[in-house]
C-alpha cells in the first residue's frame, strides 16, 4: 500500500448502513459453517457472517460487541469495490449525535480502530486495510455540512433517523450546542406503532421493508389498500409528533428557517401539512454518510504533515 489515504465515510444507522454510494440493512449474522455462497458475506479472524437480511434488534450503545465493525467492514468493501480498490490506507469518518458526542466519541473511535491494519474477505474478495485515523464528526450538522454557505445565516437542522430525532440549531455555520435537543422518537418507533395498529384491526403485520416503501415514495403497488390506509394514517400522526415536538421547543414552523434530513425528511415532506419557502428537505438517505466523508476530506487536507504527506 503506498502512502495515499482514501476517505470512507460511514453512516452506522440502526436501520441502515449507508456510505456515499452505498445503502444495506443493518443486520449481521454469523455462519457456524463455510457458506456455499458468498454473496454479503464477510470472512474475518476464520469466522464467517452474513450482512443484510433481518435488521439487528436496538441497543444503548453500538460498542457492546462486534455487529458494528463487522458491518462497518462491508461498509468499507462495498466502498472500496466501487472505487477499484483492494487494499488501501484509509481515514474512517464517522459520526454520533452531538448530544451524546463528548460521552461516546472515544468509545466509538476505540471500538472502530481497535485493529490498525485488517485482512479480511468480502464477497469471497480479499481486502486490506491499514487505518490511519477514525475522525467522527457531529450527526445532523453532517448533512448539510456541504452546503452551510448556501443555508440562512440561522436554520434549524432536524435529522429524522431510524431510532432518534436529532434538532441541531446552527447559527453562523457552527452548531449551538446549547440547544442540541436527541429525542428518540425515530422511524423504528413509528413502524412499531403501524404494525400494533395493523395487528389491531387485522391481525397480521407488515414487513419494514413494505413501510418503508410508502415512507420513500408515499405509495406501493401492491399493498392492500385495507393496509395502505394504515400506514398513511400512522404517518401523519408520526409527521404531527414531529411538528409538537418542534413547537413545544419554542420552533415557529411558519417561520423559522428548517431543513429536514435524515430517512425522514421524505416521510414530513409526503405527509406533512406545512410546506412554506422556510423549510426545505434533503432526502438523500446517505446525507449524513457523505457529509462525513466531506469532512474527513477537510481533515486529511488541513492535517496532512500528521498522515505524512505534507
Amino acid at each position: 500500500m503506498d502512502r495515499h489515504i482514501e476517505v470512507v465515510g460511514v453512516d452506522h444507522g440502526w436501520s441502515g448502513m449507508k456510505t456515499v454510494s452505498q445503502v444495506f440493512t443493518t443486520g449481521v449474522k454469523e455462519i457456524t459453517t463455510e457458506p456455499a455462497f458468498y454473496n454479503n458475506v464477510v470472512e474475518f479472524n476464520g469466522s464467517y457472517y452474513k450482512v443484510g437480511g433481518k435488521r439487528l434488534e436496538v441497543r444503548d450503545l453500538k460498542v457492546e460487541n462486534d455487529n458494528f465493525y463487522i458491518l462497518t467492514l462491508a461498509a468499507v468493501a462495498k466502498e472500496l469495490n466501487r472505487r477499484g480498490m483492494r487494499n488501501a490506507n484509509i481515514l474512517l469518518s464517522v459520526g454520533l449525535p452531538l448530544t451524546r458526542f463528548g460521552a461516546e466519541k472515544q468509545d466509538f473511535i476505540d471500538y472502530l480502530s481497535k485493529e490498525k491494519e485488517v485482512t479480511f474477505r468480502f464477497d469471497n474478495e480479499q481486502y486490506r486495510i491499514k487505518l490511519a485515523r477514525v475522525s467522527v464528526f457531529p450527526q445532523c450538522y453532517a448533512a448539510v455540512a456541504d452546503r452551510m454557505k448556501t443555508l440562512p445565516k440561522r436554520v434549524v437542522v432536524v435529522d429524522i433517523g431510524s431510532w432518534t430525532i436529532d434538532i441541531m440549531p446552527i447559527e453562523d455555520s457552527a452548531p449551538n450546542e446549547a440547544e442540541c435537543i436527541t429525542i428518540r422518537e425515530g422511524l423504528i418507533k413509528c413502524m412499531r406503532t403501524i404494525n400494533e395498529e395493523c395487528m389491531r384491526q387485522y391481525g397480521k403485520e407488515l414487513s419494514e421493508e413494505d413501510i418503508q416503501e410508502i415512507m420513500r415514495t408515499g405509495k406501493h403497488e401492491k399493498l392492500p389498500q385495507k393496509y395502505l390506509t394504515i400506514v398513511e394514517e400512522c404517518l401523519r400522526a408520526y409527521v404531527d409528533k414531529v411538528y409538537n415536538i418542534l413547537l413545544e421547543h419554542g420552533y415557529n414552523l411558519e417561520v423559522t428557517e428548517i431543513v429536514f434530513v435524515g430517512g425522514g425528511a421524505n416521510v414530513v415532506k409526503r405527509f406533512g401539512n406545512y410546506d412554506g419557502n422556510n423549510i426545505q428537505y434533503i432526502e438523500d438517505v446517505k446525507a449524513n454518510a457523505k457529509g462525513y466523508e466531506y469532512l474527513g476530506r477537510l481533515y486529511l487536507s488541513t492535517h496532512k504533515k500528521e498522515f505524512g504527506l505534507g
